[in-house]
């Protein structure tokens, strides 16, 4: 596959990343070259996302911000955890799937009496999860 974007993020109630994952397939396993911009575009997709989120009961909000060609998709959870996606392309409905399968692992993180939502998600078996379902979704 070429160099495709697929970055992963789980953002907390203070606008704090509590997880990130860049999901794309690394050629030679070399890593991707662009992450600080990943990192600035979804950043900056965040005042878009709090705005859609007052505006909507839905808590997938579809594709929320676009730069060049990258977009941020984003979900919002009831307790106003943010997950955002950024992609080159992706199908809205797969999208839509794979913040749904991801939200139910994350509701069982947060299950536990040892987890705090100001922390970060530092389990390695979630973010593996998160890795095997955007293979699964996205045939990575």
């Amino acid at each position: 596959m070429s160099n495709s974007v697929l970055t992963f993020v789980i953002v907390g109630h203070d606008d704090h990343p509590i997880f990130e994952s860049d999901l794309a397939p690394k050629p030679d396993g070399r890593e991707t070259q662009g992450v600080y911009l990943h990192q600035f575009v979804l950043h900056a997709a965040l005042d878009a996302v709090n705005e859609q989120i007052w505006t909507t009961t839905n808590m997938h909000l579809g594709t929320v911000d676009k730069f060049n060609n990258l977009m941020v998709a984003a979900y919002a959870t009831a307790a106003h955890v943010k997950f955002l996606l950024l992609h080159d392309g992706k199908n809205d409905e797969t999208i839509r799937l794979f913040f749904k399968d991801v939200y139910d692992i994350y509701v069982r993180v947060c299950m536990n009496p040892f987890f705090t939502t100001v922390g970060r998600v530092s389990s390695p078996g979630f973010g593996q999860k998160v890795r095997i379902l955007a293979k699964t979704h996205f045939r990575t």
